[in-house]
């Protein structure tokens, strides 16, 4: 397995595995995925990984959002990160998301956060144990298919950037 930078070519495949997300119910309230131009505009261009088999087959991805676009917020990103059904439990979103944290401290930007549905514990445990902590929770935020939905928020503060 290799991550590596998700380029418009893997577009059907990461938009497959995002429609799998989609589907449990548990990974996001859209309801359906964006097309290549929408999802390109609005995701960091630098900072999106997909992993990939030794033969050809896109086994998860992730990427980062911008949270606002005040400059205070600039080392400030939202993460995305979804697995295909069949590379579930096989530490496929482990190795992006360590990779991400990389890359995002590479680029300078000090805090990473995620919003994360608090039924969706794979998830949840994933990204405490790459160094997350819940830091609060939105309560009823939204509803999706008709029940209003609680969201964790979650947040790794780098050790590295923007520690002057």
């Amino acid at each position: 397995m290799n991550i590596i930078a998700l380029q418009p070519a893997y577009w059907p495949d990461v938009r497959k595995i995002y429609l799998e997300g989609i589907a449990t119910g548990q990974a996001t309230f859209q309801t359906e995925a964006p097309e290549w131009e929408d999802w390109n505009k609005s995701h960091l261009a630098d900072l999106r990984f997909i992993a990939i088999t030794d033969a050809g087959k896109v086994a998860g991805w992730v990427a980062l959002s911008p949270v606002s676009n005040r400059c205070v917020y600039a080392g400030v990103a939202e993460v995305s990160i979804y697995v295909s059904e069949t590379f579930r439990g096989q530490k496929v979103g482990q190795a992006l998301l360590q990779h991400l944290i990389i890359e995002s401290e590479k680029a300078n930007l000090w805090t990473l956060q995620a919003g994360i549905f608090p039924e969706n514990e794979a998830s949840v445990k994933l990204h405490e144990k790459l160094g997350f902590r819940i830091i609060g929770y939105r309560e009823r935020v939204a509803k999706q298919y008709g029940v209003w939905r609680d969201v964790y928020i979650l947040e790794k503060r780098s050790n590295s950037v923007g520690i002057d």
